[in-house]
């Protein structure tokens, strides 16, 4: 069997950037708090000296004009108005009005998808209920860049069949970012992070051996708080403390209110690491041996100067922890989870040469080895660079993994290879050409002449992938998966 000249069937049905969605920021005007009388000191002085009537009618206006676009924006205001109350003397003596009028005054709005919407992929949902017949809801997670080129994680709901039959729910209402939640940390993570910086010395090791397997906040802090004195006179031991509290801090969680829609979620960068964006979620819905099934996602972490792997996990895309990724096989970007272990391994691929996609292995100190190389740049269309395009696929004739290779004038197609079920080090077979590429109505947009797909699903017998079109809007695809084995050839 081959395919035809298009070898997958592009759906009718896409989601665009909104500009319409937005979240609230703290706004700090000109954020000078080095000057003496800083610009923020003088507004809380100017807002103070407004009439009473004044404030309560400005904030009224204010309240009107924003309130149906946002979750609790008094309590936002009132927050805001806490950050920012240590700049003026008078903070302390103003009402509520003039304080949730403060906190209006340093408040913006940021459209989180203003400048592009892609990288999707695609799960199925938590909640199955009341579907016909072959229909399968899923939910999609999406890269929403705004201002800045700033990154965040966004969510949407689809509904896939029967057949190729395609719905995507609106996406209306307030967005809400997730809000902090005490963290389960583990000591295998905190280790690994420490020997991968370089901390590995008397004072990490004595204070890693006196934690638990897993452990809170105040736990973490009363130990060590408890290092010996003679370890205190070390020359490095401050040091090694500060960076045991960095290194921990890169662990945290985050919590939605239970009556959000998924559409509403935002995951919003929430450490130093993420505060340039949190990049490219590729989930998968991982069964563990015992049967238990999940949420996993990586994502590229990115400060402004450096990137790092980040690992998301959740039972409902509620409660989400956030777990850095350690060792070798993860120092690049694009790092997809196999969706079960296989001969009792964990397995991941990679990309840590910027080229190459491969195959990572994590070990029991909660490292991932260095990668087994598996496909190159080989064909014309992609001798710049391959990857893969989100987590394999189980099929019966072996783990089939959509990817990306990147061409001439930096133009990306995705196309596919098939690894061993029981050995996935091993290439079984590849597609000899692209599976999909950008046509004339998908090649403008933000970046130009790119589809891009952070992973799909397999339903009734169907790839489904959703994918980034220049980063101007997301797109669906279909194709049987019967024909996709069947067009690819032995691996070389």
């Amino acid at each position: 069997m081959t395919f035809r000249t298009e070898p997958v069937d592009r759906q009718h049905v896409g989601l665009s950037p909104d500009p319409q969605r937005v979240i609230v920021k703290l706004f700090v005007p000109g954020e000078d708090a080095a000057v003496v009388r800083s610009r923020a000191h003088a507004l809380i002085d100017r807002i103070a000296d407004l009439p009473a009537d004044a404030v309560d009618q400005l904030l009224e206006e204010t309240i009107k004009r924003f309130e149906h676009r946002h979750q609790d924006l008094r309590g936002t205001f009132l927050h805001h108005f806490d950050l920012v109350r240590h700049r003026a003397e008078r903070a302390a003596h103003l009402s509520r009005a003039q304080r949730l009028l403060v906190g209006a005054y340093f408040t913006h709005e940021y459209a989180v998808e203003a400048a592009a919407l892609c990288n999707p992929s695609v799960v199925a949902h938590p909640d199955q209920s009341g579907l016909a017949d072959g229909q399968l809801r899923a939910a999609i997670s999406l890269r929403q860049i705004g201002e800045g080129h700033l990154s965040s994680i966004g969510f949407a709901t689809a509904v896939l069949g029967p057949g190729t039959r395609l719905e995507v729910a609106e996406r209306s209402g307030p967005l809400i970012t997730g809000l902090r939640a005490p963290a389960r940390y583990r000591r295998d993570l905190l280790a690994a992070g420490m020997a991968d910086d370089g901390w590995d010395n008397e004072v990490s090791g004595t204070l890693l051996e006196a934690l638990p397997a897993q452990f809170d906040e105040a736990t973490f802090e009363q130990v060590l708080s408890s290092l010996p004195a003679d370890l205190h006179t070390r020359e490095n031991s401050q040091r090694t403390l500060e960076q045991l509290r960095r290194t921990n801090a890169a662990s945290y969680a985050a919590v939605f209110p239970e009556d959000s829609a998924l559409h509403q979620r935002v995951l919003w960068p929430a450490t130093p690491m993420e505060s340039n964006g949190m990049e490219d979620a590729r989930f998968v819905r991982f069964v563990d041996d015992d049967g238990v099934a999940s949420y996993r996602a990586t994502y590229t972490a990115y400060d402004g100067h450096s990137i790092a792997a980040r690992t998301l996990s959740s039972t409902d895309l509620r409660h989400f922890q956030i777990n850095p990724m350690r060792g070798p096989g993860v120092r690049n970007k694009g790092i997809a989870l196999f969706p079960r272990t296989v001969g009792g391994r964990r397995l991941a691929l990679c990309r840590t040469d910027g080229e190459t996609t491969g195959l990572t292995e994590l070990d029991d100190r909660a490292s991932w080895q260095p990668p087994t190389p598996l496909h190159g740049p080989a064909r014309s269309w992609e001798l710049i660079q391959t990857g893969n395009c989100g987590s394999p696929l189980e099929t019966d004739a072996g783990w089939l993994v959509i990817t990306h290779g990147v061409g001439p004038m930096r133009r990306y197609v995705i196309s596919a290879l098939l690894l061993d079920l029981e050995r996935p080090e091993r290439v079984i077979a590849e597609l000899p050409d692209a599976l999909l590429a950008p046509d004339e109505s998908e090649r403008e947009g933000y970046v130009p002449n790119v589809v891009y797909s952070c992973g799909s699903l397999i339903h009734d017998g169907l790839l489904w992938m959703p994918y980034g079109a220049s980063d101007a809007r997301v797109g669906f695809a279909t194709t049987p998966v019967e024909a996709l084995l069947a067009a690819m050839v032995p691996a070389g």
